[in-house]
This record gives C-alpha cells, sequence and structure tokens, in this order.
C-alpha cells in the first residue's frame, strides 16, 4: 500500500497493527514521533549549523530517512535486512530523493566510519540498548532513541528491565515517566564508558513507546556531570508518597514518612535532571509543518513539554482522589490551590489529569484541603 507522510509518498507492506512479521517493518502510530522528529532536526540545524549527516540506523521502508532527506540532510540508511534495502531504494526514487542505503548492521556501519554523522537515529522494533555503544562512540553531535519495550522500561516485564536497561524498575502511577527516567539513566551510563556527556534536549512518552533526543559532549567532565544526574526514588503504593535521592548508592527508607508503611518501593538508578531544554522544545514547535499529518497533536505535546517542572516524578490527580476517596475537583481548580499554597505546579504531557508539583503528598493534601 501507498502511504503519504510529510510530503513524501512511500510504498509500505501491510501489517497488521505493530506485530512483527517477515514484511518489513512499517508503523503508521509512529506518525507523530517521525513528524516531530523532522521538526527536531530543524531545531537542532539551528542549534548546530555544522550539523548535516543524519543517520538513520534501522531504516526498515526508509520512511523516516526518507523525510529527513526531504528535508535536506545528508542521509544514509542502514538495515540488515536484503528486502528492506531493496524497498527503501524504491521510495527513495519514488520521491526522486538521493540518499545512501546499506546492508549493513548499524553497529558495524559506526564503527567502521566514525564520525561520519552527526546526528543518529536509532529506532528498532523494541529495545535500543543493542545500538547504544556503538551510537554514543560514534556519533558527532546528537543521538535520538525510540524505545517501544515500555513494558520492562516501566516495571511491568520487572526481570527484564533489570536485565536490559541495569536498573530496577517500579510499576506505579507515573509509569510512562518511570520508564522514560529508566531509558534516560541507562543511554546517559552508556555514553559515560566513553567519554561522552548527554544532555535531554527533548523527550516524549506517546503511544505506547519513549523517544528522546541527546546532545553529546566529548568531555569527561560533561560524562560525570551526567552521572551526578542518576539517583533512586523512593516510593510508597500506600499514601504515593514519593521522594528521590541522587547518587549511585540508594539508601532505601524503612518506612514512609508519611504514613509509617514498610512497603516502600526503591526504582534505581533513574535520571532525575530535566528530561528536555524549553528552549529546544519551543524552537522545535515552531518548525512543525501545520501540513502535517499530526501537527495538532504535536504542537500539543511540545506545549505541554515547554511548561512542565524538571522534577521527578508526576502525579496524577484522580489516583490521589481515589487514595482519598474524595470526587476529584477540576484540574485548574486543582493546580490553583497549590500555587496559592506556594508551590510550584504544572501539567505534563503524559495524560489530562497528570501534573508536576514541588510539593510533597502530605503538602498537597493540605494544600487542596481534603483533610478539611
Amino acid at each position: 500500500m501507498e502511504v503519504t507522510e510529510g510530503g513524501i509518498t512511500v510504498a509500505v507492506p501491510e501489517q497488521p497493527g505493530d506485530e512483527r512479521t517477515d514484511a518489513v517493518f512499517y508503523n503508521p502510530e509512529q506518525e507523530l514521533n517521525r513528524d516531530l522528529t523532522v521538526a527536531a532536526l530543524r531545531a537542532y540545524r539551528g542549534r548546530e549549523p555544522r550539523a548535516e549527516h543524519y543517520l538513520d540506523a534501522t531504516a526498515a521502508s526508509g520512511i523516516r530517512g526518507i523525510r529527513a532527506a526531504a528535508d535536506g540532510w545528508t542521509v544514509t540508511m542502514a538495515d540488515v535486512d536484503a528486502d528492506a534495502v531493496e524497498l527503501a531504494e524504491a521510495n527513495l526514487a519514488r520521491n526522486d530523493l538521493e540518499a545512501t542505503v546499506r546492508n549493513r548492521d548499524a553497529n558495524a556501519l559506526l564503527h567502521d566510519e566514525e564520525w561520519v554523522f552527526d546526528v543518529v537515529d536509532v529506532d528498532p522494533f523494541g529495545s535500543p540498548i543493542p545500538f547504544a555503544d556503538a551510537a554514543f562512540a560514534n556519533t558527532r553531535d546528537l543521538v535520538a532513541v525510540t524505545a517501544t519495550d515500555t513494558a520492562p522500561l516501566c516495571g511491568a516485564h520487572f526481570e527484564s528491565g533489570i536485565r536490559r536497561y541495569s536498573a530496577v524498575p517500579r510499576n506505579t502511577e507515573y509509569h510512562a515517566e518511570m520508564g522514560l527516567r529508566v531509558l534516560l539513566s541507562a543511554l546517559s551510563r552508556t555514553a559515560a564508558r566513553y567519554d561522552v556527556g548527554v544532555t535531554p534536549v527533548l523527550s516524549h512518552v506517546s503511544d505506547h513507546y519513549v523517544r528522546t533526543y541527546l546532545e553529546l559532549s566529548r568531555r569527561a567532565t560533561d560524562a560525570n556531570a551526567a552521572i551526578d544526574e542518576l539517583g533512586f526514588v523512593h516510593h510508597c503504593p500506600e499514601c504515593l508518597h514519593r521522594e528521590s535521592e541522587r547518587g549511585l548508592l540508594s539508601h532505601p527508607l524503612e518506612t514512609c514518612p508519611n504514613c509509617g508503611s514498610e512497603q516502600v518501593l526503591t526504582a534505581g538508578p533513574v535520571w532525575l535532571g530535566p528530561t528536555h531544554d524549553p528552549e529546544f522544545v519551543e524552537a522545535t514547535a515552531a518548525e512543525l509543518d501545520e501540513a502535517w499529518g499530526t501537527a495538532d497533536r504535536a504542537e500539543r505535546v511540545l506545549d505541554r513539554l515547554a511548561g512542565e517542572l524538571a522534577v521527578p516524578m508526576h502525579f496524577d490527580q484522580h489516583v490521589l482522589y481515589r487514595r482519598w476517596s474524595e470526587p476529584a475537583i477540576g484540574m485548574e481548580e486543582f493546580l490553583d490551590r497549590l500555587r496559592d499554597a506556594g508551590f510550584a505546579t504544572s501539567r505534563t504531557h503524559y495524560g489530562g489529569t497528570t501534573f508536576k508539583t514541588d510539593a510533597t503528598v502530605a503538602e498537597i493534601e493540605a494544600a487542596i484541603g481534603v483533610s478539611e
């Protein structure tokens, strides 16, 4: 079937949802991801003018790399599947565009052609970890990563999360942010092995995948600074109290300081620092094309991100009210009460009833007046 997206038209195999088949993989649910990719690439070109060579490390149908080529990037696409390479080449010809398509494993390609690529995009089926070492060791400026294995990342598949990401994930009401911060932790630790520091300039969790863009610095001091952003989150499932501690040595809480429960869970190491740069988020929003299929949704995601507080972890208002056995009030009134009590607050892109604040769960309850 033919798919038109972002001004290009490609042929892709018909597939049942996002299930793995023998056909070349194509996921229509990733259109938002690809729209935001092109906007972020435009914004990054303004941030780093020398960036011009883009690698789509797992090309499949080639749609992401072809969209980058149509936007003026010098593009290389790689895939181990010969059928994918043939399809990507045909789709390039269909759009009268040029790019290099390689029938190679991206890891081998990156190690063989060190420093060729300014931007490397890792968007595999499942975990990106098998590509992380090669990407951070051999990319000049920016590594973009998609992870679709959200169940291991957020703790729903606990053991596989530990195996793949060398961290303890916990399945909480903020599971989406847990997944993002576990991923950022694993990626930052991988980069640091090569004396590479990472700064997340844009990250979002959408449609059961995690996406992040990491700007690189090849200074050991910046790698150290990235490691300093790691730590642990202690979560009480009884009262929803959570707190974080920085450092790679955890000190689990024996009892919850809010309710006294002895069932406190610890997650980590997770990334505790900012997950995006507000200025870059705004620059990305400015590069959206209103003709794109997900332009309105992309704008809403970026608008929420730009104002999102840089504190872990978010709350869900409805989950809090269920715990309090109270009917929920409107979100704006709820947030206004927190602000009136002197706390910083923001909505988040994780859901319509999610928010961030520097208040503890006990301070939230007091500020809202639930106990009155």
